[in-house]
């Protein structure tokens, strides 16, 4: 009886640890620079958890006040070993997150300099959101 229970907590433990998501610090901040569009040290990563299944929740924090929050699917220690380490992570996937005012953060610098390319036609509202006329 007692090595039955050894044996089913040592299994439950593996497949639990096998759950968490495998990417390190390095790779969260490469594809957070992809999808809010600044390089890497121009924000930090706060917040951090992981969900079961591999997904990663995070906020990113830029240096001009811009705050965005993330997520992105990592693989798990158990998907690498089934197939041999070539499941690979997802791009991270960001929100820009408003104030208390309703104002969203700063635009980046590149978005910001760029004239519009709607200047003189007419906008909807998905345009102005996107600072986009």
């Amino acid at each position: 009886m007692h090595s039955q229970l050894i044996t089913f907590v040592l299994t439950a433990s593996v497949f639990v640890t096998g759950c968490a998501a495998t990417i390190d610090q390095n790779g969260l901040e490469q594809r957070t620079s992809q999808a809010i569009g600044r390089s890497v040290g121009q924000f930090t990563i706060t917040d951090r958890t992981e969900d079961t299944g591999g997904r990663v929740n995070y906020t990113a924090r830029t240096r001009d006040g811009a705050t965005y929050s993330c997520y992105l699917y990592g693989a798990t220690g158990l998907q690498k070993a089934m197939s041999f380490g070539q499941t690979p992570h997802s791009d991270a996937i960001c929100t820009v997150m408003v104030d208390g005012q309703g104002r969203a953060g700063k635009p980046a610098a590149a978005t910001a300099d760029q004239p519009s390319r709607n200047a003189g036609k007419a906008c909807n509202a998905l345009q102005r959101a996107a600072n986009r006329c």
